[in-house]
Protein backbone atom coordinates (compact mmCIF):
# COMPACT_ATOMS: atom_id res chain seq x y z
CA UNK A 1 0.00 0.00 0.00
CA UNK A 2 1.34 3.83 -0.84
CA UNK A 3 1.47 6.29 1.67
CA UNK A 4 -0.87 8.10 -0.58
CA UNK A 5 -3.14 5.55 0.30
CA UNK A 6 -2.50 4.89 3.72
CA UNK A 7 -3.07 8.60 4.26
CA UNK A 8 -6.23 8.33 2.96
CA UNK A 9 -7.66 5.25 4.94
CA UNK A 10 -6.57 7.17 7.88
CA UNK A 11 -8.85 9.56 7.34
CA UNK A 12 -11.82 6.94 6.86
CA UNK A 13 -14.35 5.61 9.19
CA UNK A 14 -17.29 4.02 9.33
CA UNK A 15 -19.91 4.96 11.94
CA UNK A 16 -23.89 4.59 11.77
CA UNK A 17 -26.02 7.24 9.90
CA UNK A 18 -27.49 10.42 11.94
CA UNK A 19 -30.11 12.42 10.23
CA UNK A 20 -28.95 15.73 12.01
CA UNK A 21 -25.22 15.78 10.71
CA UNK A 22 -25.35 13.46 7.79
CA UNK A 23 -28.64 14.59 5.93
CA UNK A 24 -27.02 17.23 3.55
CA UNK A 25 -24.02 15.00 2.73
CA UNK A 26 -26.70 11.80 2.27
CA UNK A 27 -28.36 14.13 0.00
CA UNK A 28 -26.12 14.89 -2.80
CA UNK A 29 -25.09 11.12 -3.57
CA UNK A 30 -28.63 9.69 -2.51
CA UNK A 31 -30.36 12.24 -5.50
CA UNK A 32 -27.09 11.43 -8.13
CA UNK A 33 -29.67 9.51 -10.48
CA UNK A 34 -26.96 9.81 -13.47
CA UNK A 35 -24.38 7.48 -11.72
CA UNK A 36 -25.04 7.03 -7.99
CA UNK A 37 -28.06 5.62 -7.83
CA UNK A 38 -28.37 4.02 -11.65
CA UNK A 39 -27.37 0.28 -10.04
CA UNK A 40 -29.74 1.18 -6.76
CA UNK A 41 -33.32 -0.75 -6.40
CA UNK A 42 -34.51 2.86 -4.97
CA UNK A 43 -34.83 5.87 -7.48
CA UNK A 44 -33.25 9.30 -6.53
CA UNK A 45 -34.09 11.42 -3.72
CA UNK A 46 -35.79 14.66 -4.98
CA UNK A 47 -36.07 16.53 -2.03
CA UNK A 48 -33.38 16.70 1.42
CA UNK A 49 -37.30 15.97 3.27
CA UNK A 50 -37.48 12.58 1.51
CA UNK A 51 -34.09 11.96 2.30
CA UNK A 52 -34.42 13.15 6.07
CA UNK A 53 -37.85 10.81 6.05
CA UNK A 54 -35.92 7.46 5.14
CA UNK A 55 -33.05 8.12 7.33
CA UNK A 56 -35.17 8.26 10.22
CA UNK A 57 -37.85 5.82 8.99
CA UNK A 58 -35.75 3.33 7.68
CA UNK A 59 -31.63 3.71 7.85
CA UNK A 60 -31.30 4.41 11.81
CA UNK A 61 -33.31 1.41 12.37
CA UNK A 62 -31.59 -0.86 10.08
CA UNK A 63 -29.28 -3.10 12.27
CA UNK A 64 -26.25 -2.22 9.74
CA UNK A 65 -26.57 0.53 7.74
CA UNK A 66 -23.65 2.99 8.09
CA UNK A 67 -22.11 5.99 6.53
CA UNK A 68 -18.44 5.81 4.77
CA UNK A 69 -16.73 9.11 6.06
CA UNK A 70 -13.74 10.86 4.78
CA UNK A 71 -13.07 13.13 7.97
CA UNK A 72 -16.12 12.41 9.54
CA UNK A 73 -17.99 13.43 5.89
CA UNK A 74 -20.65 10.80 5.00
CA UNK A 75 -19.84 9.86 1.58
CA UNK A 76 -22.00 7.14 1.09
CA UNK A 77 -23.45 4.02 2.62
CA UNK A 78 -22.41 0.36 3.20
CA UNK A 79 -25.14 -1.88 4.81
CA UNK A 80 -25.38 -5.70 5.77
CA UNK A 81 -29.07 -7.03 5.59
CA UNK A 82 -29.43 -10.26 7.34
CA UNK A 83 -31.49 -13.10 6.60
CA UNK A 84 -33.40 -14.92 9.61
CA UNK A 85 -35.14 -18.11 9.31
CA UNK A 86 -33.54 -20.65 7.50
CA UNK A 87 -31.49 -18.13 5.73
CA UNK A 88 -29.58 -16.87 8.62
CA UNK A 89 -26.44 -17.57 7.93
CA UNK A 90 -26.22 -15.84 5.13
CA UNK A 91 -26.32 -11.57 4.74
CA UNK A 92 -26.30 -9.53 1.87
CA UNK A 93 -23.99 -6.43 1.40
CA UNK A 94 -24.83 -3.21 0.17
CA UNK A 95 -22.91 0.03 -1.06
CA UNK A 96 -22.07 2.90 -3.11
CA UNK A 97 -20.07 6.18 -3.37
CA UNK A 98 -20.35 9.74 -4.29
CA UNK A 99 -19.28 10.19 -7.44
CA UNK A 100 -16.04 12.70 -6.71
CA UNK A 101 -15.04 9.90 -4.22
CA UNK A 102 -14.40 6.83 -6.87
CA UNK A 103 -10.96 5.55 -8.26
CA UNK A 104 -9.66 6.44 -4.83
CA UNK A 105 -10.04 2.53 -2.87
CA UNK A 106 -12.78 3.75 -0.57
CA UNK A 107 -15.43 1.32 -1.61
CA UNK A 108 -12.71 -1.82 -1.42
CA UNK A 109 -11.59 -0.19 1.61
CA UNK A 110 -15.36 0.37 3.27
CA UNK A 111 -16.34 -3.80 1.95
CA UNK A 112 -12.85 -5.04 3.47
CA UNK A 113 -13.69 -3.31 6.94
CA UNK A 114 -16.70 -4.79 6.96
CA UNK A 115 -15.66 -8.35 6.16
CA UNK A 116 -13.02 -8.26 8.30
CA UNK A 117 -15.33 -7.75 11.08
CA UNK A 118 -19.11 -8.95 10.46
CA UNK A 119 -17.98 -12.89 11.31
CA UNK A 120 -16.79 -11.92 14.64
CA UNK A 121 -19.83 -9.92 15.30
CA UNK A 122 -22.44 -12.18 13.59
CA UNK A 123 -21.39 -16.13 15.00
CA UNK A 124 -24.55 -17.84 12.89
CA UNK A 125 -23.45 -15.62 9.88
CA UNK A 126 -21.23 -17.72 7.16
CA UNK A 127 -21.93 -16.18 3.91
CA UNK A 128 -21.84 -12.40 2.75
CA UNK A 129 -22.99 -12.23 -0.40
CA UNK A 130 -23.77 -9.63 -2.94
CA UNK A 131 -25.49 -8.99 -6.28
CA UNK A 132 -24.30 -6.76 -8.97
CA UNK A 133 -25.57 -5.91 -12.33
CA UNK A 134 -24.15 -7.22 -15.57
CA UNK A 135 -22.91 -3.49 -16.64
CA UNK A 136 -21.20 -2.36 -13.32
CA UNK A 137 -17.84 -2.84 -13.61
CA UNK A 138 -16.35 -0.94 -11.00
CA UNK A 139 -18.12 -2.32 -8.10
CA UNK A 140 -17.33 -5.97 -9.42
CA UNK A 141 -13.35 -4.95 -9.79
CA UNK A 142 -14.02 -3.76 -5.84
CA UNK A 143 -15.50 -7.12 -5.01
CA UNK A 144 -12.90 -9.39 -6.33
CA UNK A 145 -10.04 -7.07 -4.86
CA UNK A 146 -11.50 -7.82 -1.68
CA UNK A 147 -11.89 -11.24 -2.35
CA UNK A 148 -15.24 -11.89 -2.99
CA UNK A 149 -15.93 -15.27 -5.34
CA UNK A 150 -17.99 -14.75 -8.31
CA UNK A 151 -20.51 -17.52 -8.58
CA UNK A 152 -22.13 -16.41 -11.39
CA UNK A 153 -24.46 -14.43 -14.01
CA UNK A 154 -28.13 -14.84 -13.06
CA UNK A 155 -29.42 -13.82 -16.01
CA UNK A 156 -33.02 -11.68 -16.36
CA UNK A 157 -32.80 -11.78 -12.58
CA UNK A 158 -34.84 -8.31 -11.94
CA UNK A 159 -36.22 -4.96 -13.31
CA UNK A 160 -34.14 -2.41 -12.25
CA UNK A 161 -35.16 1.34 -12.94
CA UNK A 162 -38.01 -0.59 -15.39
CA UNK A 163 -35.48 -2.83 -17.24
CA UNK A 164 -35.42 -6.83 -17.12
CA UNK A 165 -31.55 -7.17 -15.70
CA UNK A 166 -28.94 -9.56 -15.38
CA UNK A 167 -26.89 -9.97 -12.23
CA UNK A 168 -23.44 -11.31 -11.29
CA UNK A 169 -23.64 -13.37 -7.64
CA UNK A 170 -20.75 -12.69 -5.54
CA UNK A 171 -19.75 -14.17 -1.89
CA UNK A 172 -17.12 -14.11 0.73
CA UNK A 173 -17.78 -16.82 2.92
CA UNK A 174 -16.26 -17.28 6.66
CA UNK A 175 -13.39 -19.22 5.68
CA UNK A 176 -12.16 -16.79 2.79
CA UNK A 177 -11.35 -14.55 5.76
CA UNK A 178 -7.52 -14.23 5.91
Amino acid sequence: MSSKDQELYSKLSIRPINSAIDADDFFVWASDDLLVTRFCTWDSYKSKEQAIEYINDNAIKHPYFKVICLNNKAIRAISLTLNDGNDKCRGELGYGLAREYWGRGIAMWAAEAVVSTVFEERLELERVETLVDLENSGSEKVLEKVGFVKEGVLKKYCILKGKIRDMIIFSFLREDKP
